[in-house]
């Protein structure tokens, strides 16, 4: 029986992370495995002696524990922190902006591109943007005054057409992931950082970071700041601010964040009407009963657990996938 790193070595580069990770849950399972897309995980099919599931990859859900109805709920930010506000989950705030004309007519007042200067002005000139349905920390990004918002705007409104935007909020940031109203484990999230060597400024440094984002479709760094003209010395990490996901090279490490954490976590997902879900949230450092919900995934990735070591985990989200659908 194939184990995971046999799989993963077997597969080419860009095949997708979950595909690989069903086929090695179905070895596990006694379930078979098959391709549907010429090779590109994409798209597959997983079956036992009574029935096929097809999955789909990409902006596809990997987990139709989840209906359709909560799943796009929860891929739209704003009408999420409506949802978790309603349920009396506190969360980050924010308003969303439309980028373009098409489909105004559809919307109220107060939510076009020219409206998000003046928001931004009544949080004191500084926020914290991202796309309204983006993912994986593409084009997260603070903003410093209506200049730099006004750039951002014209570099994301290439790729989509709205975002959220907050106040600026800090806290340890942590990741809950639930099923069932259960939760199957926390993990801390960090920064993505460089590695000074005594020579590159850590624009430079960063720009050899940002090329391997590039690649995987997100966007780069904002490196507009002096702060980054300075040359770190050899061997110095320094932290890249800003976005945490393990996608953008951020890091993340098994931890607890408490119970209210935990709790506002369970409440969020039922919130949205989700049976499993990944919610990201900041926890006050100094008092761990303050916490405020960031955003709710309800396809989260889950490489983490790979990386860590913990394929039992794996199997474990796999096999309620399987199991809803009744194939185990």
């Amino acid at each position: 029986m194939p184990n995971l790193q046999d799989i993963r070595a077997g597969k080419p580069g860009y095949y997708p992370d979950q595909a690989i990770y069903a086929a090695y849950a179905c070895g596990q399972f006694g379930l078979s495995f098959q391709d549907l897309d010429g090779g590109s995980g994409l798209l597959f099919s997983v079956a036992s002696a009574r029935r096929e599931v097809c999955f789909g990859g990409g902006r596809c859900s990997y987990y139709p524990q989840n209906n359709a109805t909560a799943a796009t709920l929860a891929t739209d930010k704003a009408l999420a922190n409506a949802l978790l506000e309603r349920a009396g989950v506190a969360t980050l705030g924010g308003r969303s902006f439309f980028l373009h004309e098409r489909h105004r007519g559809l919307r109220p007042a107060g939510h076009e591109r020219s409206d998000a200067a003046d928001y931004l002005t009544s949080l004191g000139g500084h926020a914290f943007a991202k796309p309204l349905a983006g993912s994986r920390g593409d084009f997260a990004r603070s903003i410093d005054g209506p200049a730099a918002l006004s750039s951002y705007l014209d570099e994301v409104g290439r790729y989509y057409d709205a975002v959220l935007i907050q106040p600026i909020a800090t806290g340890d940031e942590y990741r809950v992931f639930v099923i069932d109203d259960e939760v199957l484990y926390n993990a801390r999230k960090l920064p993505p950082y460089v590695i000074g060597d005594g020579m590159r400024t850590l624009r430079e440094l960063v720009a050899d970071h940002d090329r391997a984002l590039r690649e995987r479709g997100l966007s780069d760094t904002a490196t507009d700041s002096s702060t980054f003209d300075r040359v770190p010395a050899s061997g110095e990490r320094v932290e890249i601010a800003g976005r945490m996901n393990l996608s953008a090279g951020g890091v993340m490490l098994m931890d607890d964040p408490g119970a209210t954490a935990r709790a506002a976590a369970l409440n969020a997902v039922h919130a949205l009407g989700l049976r499993l879900g990944a919610v990201d949230l900041f926890v006050d450092p100094d008092d761990a009963a303050a916490v405020r919900v960031i955003e709710v995934n309800a396809n989260p990735a889950i490489r983490f657990l790979e990386s860590c070591g913990r394929d039992d985990l794996i199997l474990a989200i796999w096999r309620h996938t399987f199991t809803t659908m009744g194939l185990v």
